[in-house]
């Protein structure tokens, strides 16, 4: 009886488990300010710096950065990278909307007309999660 009591109350843990995204961000190519990465979980969200679903920030040195992201539930998700060079916690953009400081996404590069879709980006999470952007 004792086992089928703590099996039942095993289910619902596992089916919420939380996992790491360990995101590697590849070609810093500067040790000046922060490597900045945000994940969403939506279309709707993607790229919205108000709706961002966690955030994660590592002093940039050159070579590769490596982040955390932990206490993910399982689900869908993209990432999107920015060298916040300045060190000012924001993506500079010039007077057009282009940023001017380096930025990646998780499965897809920047397009000639604007950031990729949120589809174009998407990876699932089931477990523990290790992703390689280029910078």
């Amino acid at each position: 009886m004792k086992m089928i009591f703590l099996g039942i109350l095993w289910l619902p843990l596992s089916l919420f488990s939380q996992n790491t995204i360990s995101v590697h961000v590849k070609n810093v190519d500067s040790s000046k300010g922060h490597i900045k990465v945000a994940l969403y979980d939506s279309d709707e969200t993607f790229l919205s710096f108000d709706r961002v679903l966690k955030a994660g920030s590592a002093p940039a040195h050159n070579g590769i950065v490596i982040l955390q992201i932990t206490d993910v539930p399982i689900g869908e998700y993209a990432l999107a990278v920015f060298h916040d060079e300045n060190g000012n916690g924001e993506l500079d953009t010039n007077w057009l909307g282009i940023p001017k400081e380096k930025v990646a996404f998780s499965k897809a590069k920047m397009k000639m007309f604007g950031p990729p879709k949120y589809k174009e980006c998407a990876f699932q999470v089931t477990s523990d999660y290790e992703i390689n952007i280029d910078l």
